[in-house]
């Protein structure tokens, strides 16, 4: 298990770019359908950019036509917490890290799988990593996700 820690805010301000600050440490929201992992395809894990927590698996990810990265369970459950948003007068779970606290986005109950689950994740607040490079990353024990059966 990796030691998973957030890093100061000097380190954090240096690291991430300006709406990467803004989403994980403020609670911000990027631009639906203008962001970078909407429509990805590509096959992989994405993980908290600031601790590095896996987070979700692409087989999780679907396409459900709100513009941003939505999937449809966890890939560690362990990584979330889950709480409570009523801001802008809409009754709403947010959904962070539990590592590195990042506020990563919204998970609501209106999802077209069976689990009925959408998890709607801002992009900024992730970091996609190929399989083709989970072993030299770090997350060599993931590859058996991508293995054809």
């Amino acid at each position: 298990m990796k030691n998973y820690t957030k890093p100061s805010d000097a380190e954090l301000r240096q690291k991430l770019t300006p709406l990467q600050y803004e989403v994980t440490q403020n609670e911000g929201t990027e631009p639906p359908h203008r962001n970078e992992y909407w429509n990805n395809q590509e096959e992989g894990l994405y993980v908290d950019i600031v601790s590095g927590e896996p987070l979700f698996s692409s087989k999780e990810k679907f396409n459900s036509s709100c513009g941003w990265a939505s999937f449809d369970r966890p890939l560690e459950a362990e990584n979330f917490v889950e709480r409570s948003d009523n801001k802008y007068g809409m009754r709403r779970v947010e959904v962070r890290s539990k590592h590195a606290d990042s506020h990563l986005g919204h998970v609501f109950d209106d999802g077209p799988t069976e689990t009925g689950i959408r998890y709607c994740m801002n992009s900024a607040a992730l970091r996609f990593i190929p399989v083709d490079e989970l072993e030299a990353e770090g997350y060599g024990e993931y590859l058996s996700l991508f293995k054809d059966n």
